[in-house]
């Protein structure tokens, strides 16, 4: 169980740091993203489908504001075609993620912790609770990230890492989605309280996955 919150703290600070040196930096902004979407609106879909896509797989290495940039393209494209593209870049980012930690997140986590025991225990305790993480790693925007990589170190078998991505990942999409494609610039409300009410829910389950589940768990 420490190790587990140990390695999950320190992939989360790792992601942090690239989102503080943007903000320090005002390397991307909102603004920047809403500018960016504003300038591509006359041209075919795919262009800003193709921004879309690349901003959320951008994600797995620069901190960027996926909700906006999901609300963003419901706006822009419709729902069905944001469906499309916001899913396809957050897949990529979820895969690659996933893939990177499979081949190289053994090395990491060994500098975190060197003891084989510790180290078993952790992958399966994932194994057992993973799906969870997976399932509520839209709580917060660094923790979708961190839990594709631990779902990697921990070689989570690919389907069962699908299965739980994409039952935490495909409801909190097509939520996003609607409300950025029934949104208005003179009617933001749906946006703002989706916004809400999505993270508070999902802050919720994450406490009691933490709190309740996890102990639960380790005490067996």
């Amino acid at each position: 169980m420490k190790l587990l919150l140990k390695t999950a703290v320190t992939l989360a600070l790792l992601f942090a740091s690239t989102f503080l040196m943007i903000k320090l930096l005002g390397l991307l902004t909102v603004d920047d993203i809403r500018a960016g979407f504003e300038s591509l609106k006359n041209l075919p879909d795919y262009f800003i489908g193709s921004l879309v896509i690349l901003l959320l797989f951008a994600d797995l290495f620069i901190a960027i504001p996926t909700m906006t940039v999901i609300m963003l393209s419901g706006f822009f494209l419709g729902f069905e075609t944001a469906m499309l593209f916001s899913f396809i870049g957050l897949l990529l980012a979820a895969v690659v993620g996933y893939l990177i930690s499979w081949i190289w997140g053994e090395k990491l986590l060994r500098k975190v912790c060197s003891d084989n025991q510790q180290i078993n225990q952790m992958q399966s305790l994932f194994h057992k609770h993973g799906i969870f993480f997976l399932i509520l790693c839209r709580a917060l925007p660094i923790l979708p990230e961190v839990s594709s990589c631990l779902a990697g170190v921990s070689r989570m078998p690919i389907l069962k890492f699908m299965l739980g991505w994409g039952l935490g990942t495909i409801p909190y999409l097509f939520i996003v989605v609607y409300a950025g494609s029934i949104s208005h610039v003179n009617n933001p409300m749906p946006a703002v309280l989706t916004a809400i009410m999505v993270s508070a829910t999902l802050w919720l389950a994450w406490i009691w996955l933490l709190t309740i589940r996890l102990k639960t768990g380790t005490r067996r």
